[in-house]
């Protein structure tokens, strides 16, 4: 079977000789220098000044929600906008955080928010984009929209590490975005999670909501001003918690391996990449099959690769060729959140999103790692043109 990730790791078997020679060696597993140094990495590589580690791709979105809140720059009943086509944990923790959620429909040709489905929805204060995929819509012109409207604009890019536009890389358009480097992801560290950030007040906010609302992890001109401003004696100081917070660590062996991981970060994004123009080649032929547009792209970093289909019955009959030929298969990420059942308990009218629900119910994706093989990618693009 072609399974949507074939190891844990590329180069599975060096990563786990090095990681078990780290274990033996190592004198601390909690989080600690390796978490540091793999932020410092990541930070450098997606260019961005802040990076800050956490246990997983839903943490890091819980995490930056509450850091918003705590900082002043959403509140609860804030309304955000959230992209329709996208994974339960992103909206999660808007509902959960009191916040209004508000969903955005999806362009059949970039499974994307665009700017014109982004204006359709009204007044917002924040939006909280996912990039599809490793697919976007006009990502500048949404940032564009949002400056101008005062929306403040965040990105979801666990998906679409390393795309680009407009010689930018997707996750640097907001003033803040997620990444997730969950077991078959573009880096694994098996679970865990990115927050990236240009602000140095919020990478400091972020860090406090991920270990209980304790100072410890900050610098110590930041330690010294909250314990004057609050009155805290250095003895108490350890056990002082100046915000609402969470356990969101990740540990030394997250750390390691997201640092073994960076080294491989060019190679994943290739040969997704190549894979991905080589299936795009093959789905245009196949006229039962929405288009996808990447033409305004620098980089396509695929994740996985999206089909949807135009009706039912080429659906079904793709599902029966890709389980005949052994794919796995699944359903385009959650589909349209409108359709889940947390949401319709909690939004009993929820948004329309007739794009959304196209892909809900007649989207799948196949395989696009970067282990597959030459006779692999070639197979997958035959069955695009059935």
């Amino acid at each position: 079977m072609i399974k949507l990730m074939k190891s844990t790791f590329l180069d599975e078997q060096r990563t786990k000789q090095e990681l078990a020679n780290f274990i033996i060696q190592a004198k601390q597993l909690s989080m600690g220098e390796e978490c540091r140094a793999y932020e410092k990495a990541f930070a450098a590589k997606q260019s961005r000044k802040h990076a800050v580690f956490v246990s997983s791709g839903s943490a890091a979105n819980l995490g930056l929600l509450q850091a918003l809140l705590n900082s002043g720059k959403l509140k609860k009943g804030s309304r955000v906008g959230f992209s329709a086509l996208t994974w339960a944990t992103n909206v999660m923790p808007i509902m959960q955080l009191g916040m209004t959620p508000v969903a955005i429909d999806c362009e059949l040709e970039t499974l994307n928010t665009s700017p014109a489905t982004l204006a359709a929805v009204g007044k917002l204060d924040a939006l909280f984009l996912t990039n599809v995929l490793g697919l976007c819509d006009d990502l500048p012109g949404i940032a564009v929209y949002c400056k101008e409207h005062d929306i403040l604009l965040l990105e979801d890019n666990c998906e679409s590490l390393g795309s680009s536009i407009a010689g930018k890389k997707l996750g640097n358009f907001g003033y803040a975005s997620t990444f997730s480097s969950f077991v078959g992801h573009h880096v694994s560290t098996v679970e865990g999670g990115m927050v990236c950030s240009d602000d140095d007040d919020f990478a400091d906010a972020i860090t406090m909501v991920r270990a209980h609302g304790w100072d410890r992890n900050l610098s110590a001109e930041k330690q010294a001003a909250l314990r004057k401003q609050h009155g805290v004696k250095d003895f108490f100081a350890l056990y002082t918690f100046y915000d609402l917070a969470y356990n969101l660590r990740p540990t030394e062996i997250q750390g390691f391996l997201g640092k073994l991981q960076i080294s491989f970060w060019d190679t994943i994004v290739d040969r997704r990449a190549k894979n991905f123009a080589k299936f795009q080649e093959a789905a245009i032929q196949n006229h039962n099959i929405y288009t996808l547009k990447t033409s305004h792209m620098d980089e396509v970093s695929n994740f996985a690769m999206p089909v949807v289909y135009k009706n039912e019955a080429a659906f079904m009959k793709a599902r029966s060729t890709f389980a005949t030929a052994q794919v796995e298969i699944r359903p385009i990420i959650a589909g349209s959140i409108t359709e889940q059942p947390f949401y319709r308990k909690y939004i009993p009218n929820p948004e329309p999103c007739p794009n959304a629900a196209i892909v809900h119910h007649q989207g799948l994706y196949f395989p696009n790692n970067p282990e597959l093989t030459a006779d692999e990618v070639t197979l997958l693009a035959s069955l695009l043109r059935v």
